[in-house]
């Protein structure tokens, strides 16, 4: 598929700056606000169309690129999209389509005030979300890196409360504390003994520096990218659960946090190589690390009452099996890691509209409160046990195949730990996320108290209803993802 009138280079180009033009004209029409919501639907399916257009000259093996300008000799703005790229703007892309449908039903029915800052804001995190999936280089990802963190940041105090504005103040300091004190100097320290900041397949740091230097450039690298929320640099993800829940459906689905994973990804891959990272002490630390934190993240997310709360712990969780699975250095442990970016996000966006749907309809935020809830809305607690199965990882959904591959990547490389942790894992998800759904249709308690209540804005039950089916046709037919994950370098299954 290719638009008519355009290069693939030039689609480049236009897949970053759509969304900033959008997010212009948005602002600009605020009292409008049909006009505002039909610019921001139009800007969003018209990405995706461009993003689709990129898809079979990638799995064809061309790289579109773009640059803008140079720094200086050897250091550009510079763009070019690879699979891993593909994968992330495929998902962001269409989320953001389903997620602008899901807004326009949460905002109003909440009656949200500063709307239009909300969807302008939302359109700047898209732009530099695609720069961040497209980026050719380090630099040129730092900067769009830093740019979504603070192009968020209204929309984590979109409610102006001081809950919000403290929520907004751990969310900045962390993310810009990260960036300043480890990942600028994990990148200063790979210009210094590379001499490139360049993406390249097999990495550019193999023999540049010693193995002990190297770990260290790893470990500053894994912290530096707070986004991936690795413990202890977590805490910003849950605190910005203050945040409307389609901003929560941004940080944990379409852009923040899986912008962070991604780079976690990229830098494996394209920075250090698969062969170098084998070699090297730290990644059996970092991975380590990541294990730990998916094991304690869900055994806390089991002590929230507070229903998005529950959700952001888990997305702390899950966010771990991709760091592993980059740790693994394996072609399972990659490919399983890529794919999880994908089922992770339908899964894990399914269960916060499903909350939001709850705040707006009956009024209700906390886990103790949905006994019986099925009754009187029953789309959303379907959508809700769809949802959950996904990110427990049962067929016949999604998360079936990224914990499979993870799995066998763990298998592979002989890290029996990391094993037990993911079978550990998957019955932690299954106590924390699965009594929601059965008690809420089954419960023998009185649910009296539910009596009354009806479903959400149709808007949010379109949405909802969508990211199911994604989760559902992600079993049936991973084609897509597989195929970009298996397309990287080192991966050959």
């Amino acid at each position: 598929m290719m638009l008519a009138g355009f290069d693939m280079n030039t689609l480049v180009t236009i897949a970053i700056a759509l969304p900033f033009i959008g997010a212009i004209i948005v602002n600009s029409l605020d009292r409008w606000p049909n006009v505002r919501e039909g610019a921001t639907l139009i800007t969003a399916v018209l990405l995706f169309i461009v993003v689709l257009a990129l898809y079979q000259p990638v799995m064809a093996g061309q790289s579109p690129e773009a640059t803008w300008f140079y720094l200086f000799p050897g250091l550009s703005v510079s763009f070019s999209l690879e699979p891993l790229g593909m994968i992330f703007a495929l998902i962001a892309s269409f989320l953001w389509i389903v997620t602008s449908i899901y807004a326009i039903g949460y905002m109003r029915g909440h009656h949200e005030t500063n709307q239009t800052r909300f969807f302008t804001c939302f359109a700047l995190a898209i732009s530099s979300v695609m720069g961040i999936a497209l980026a050719d280089n380090l630099l040129t990802l730092f900067i769009f890196y830093e740019v979504l963190t603070f192009s968020t940041y209204p929309l984590v105090t979109h409610a102006g409360t001081d809950a919000a504005k403290r929520g907004g103040r751990i969310y900045l300091s962390i993310l810009v504390s990260t960036s300043v004190a480890f990942l600028l100097f994990a990148i200063l320290a790979t210009w210094h003994f590379a001499g490139t900041l360049d993406f390249k397949a097999g990495g550019i740091l193999a023999d540049k520096a010693s193995p002990a230097i190297l770990s260290g450039i790893l470990v500053l690298f894994a912290f530096g990218i707070g986004k991936a929320a690795l413990m202890p640099f977590h805490h910003w993800l849950p605190n910005a659960m203050v945040a409307p829940t389609p901003v929560s459906a941004l940080l944990h689905a379409v852009a923040v946090v899986k912008a962070g994973v991604f780079s976690v990804l990229k830098v494996a891959i394209y920075i250090f190589g698969i062969d170098t990272l084998k070699a090297l002490p730290a990644t059996d630390f970092v991975l380590y690390v990541g294990a730990f934190t998916i094991v304690l993240a869900s055994l806390i997310a089991m002590t929230k009452d507070n229903l998005k709360a529950r959700l952001a712990y888990s997305t702390v969780s899950q966010l771990s099996y991709i760091i592993v699975g980059a740790m693994l250095a394996s072609s399972a442990g990659i490919l399983g890691g890529s794919m999880h970016i994908a089922t992770h996000a339908f899964g894990k966006i399914t269960l916060f509209f499903c909350a939001g749907a709850i705040m707006v309809a009956a009024h209700k935020n906390k886990v103790s409160e949905l006994v019986g809830i099925g009754k009187a809305m029953p789309l959303t607690m379907v959508a809700f046990m769809i949802g959950t199965l996904s990110i427990i990882g049962l067929p016949p959904l999604g998360g079936t195949w990224s914990k499979w591959f993870l799995m066998m990547g763990a298998l592979e490389t002989h890290h029996l730990v990391i094993v037990g942790v993911l079978i550990v894992s998957t019955l932690l998800n299954i106590a924390y996320l699965l009594p929601i759904p059965i008690r809420a249709f089954y419960s023998t308690e009185s649910d009296k108290q539910q009596s009354g209540l009806k479903e959400a804005p149709l808007p949010c039950l379109i949405a909802m209803t969508v990211t199911s089916i994604g989760c559902l046709l992600l079993f049936f037919y991973p084609e897509p993802f597989y195929a970009l994950a298996n397309k990287l370098p080192g991966v050959s299954l």
